[in-house]
């Protein structure tokens, strides 16, 4: 398997636990806009080496969630402003461009120093 991106988690906004519940995740890089950086999961490194691609397997720690689909600005967004919204609804069909649909399932909760990753 290829890793085509990983970060980790450096900070974390007060109602990321509230998106939580609704199975949404929103990633931002540290330079958020601080209206935005309360409700994100916040990183610093922003490396992506491949395009995403739907069943590529998006990563938190050990736990696995095959992408089902890739709204079409993904991919910019994240390589330029580190910032997609990951949405666990098993939607082959993304609602909005910078949305990242993943497979429905129990999402961990999310804490400093957790590895996010994208393989293929």
């Amino acid at each position: 398997m290829a890793q085509i991106y990983k970060t980790t988690v450096t900070e974390l906004g007060p109602m990321v636990t509230e998106f939580l519940n609704e199975k949404i995740i929103i990633l931002f890089k540290g330079d958020a806009p601080e209206e935005l950086a309360e409700y994100c999961v916040l990183h610093e490194v922003n490396q992506l080496d491949e395009e995403i691609k739907e069943n590529d397997v998006f990563m938190i720690n050990e736990e696995e969630y095959v992408i089902t689909g890739v709204g079409s600005a993904v991919n910019k967004n994240l390589e330029q402003l580190g910032h997609i919204t990951l949405k666990f609804d098993g939607s082959t069909e993304p609602e909005l461009p910078g949305t990242l649909s993943l497979e429905e399932k129990e999402i961990p909760e999310i804490k400093l120093g957790d590895n996010l990753q994208i393989i293929r």
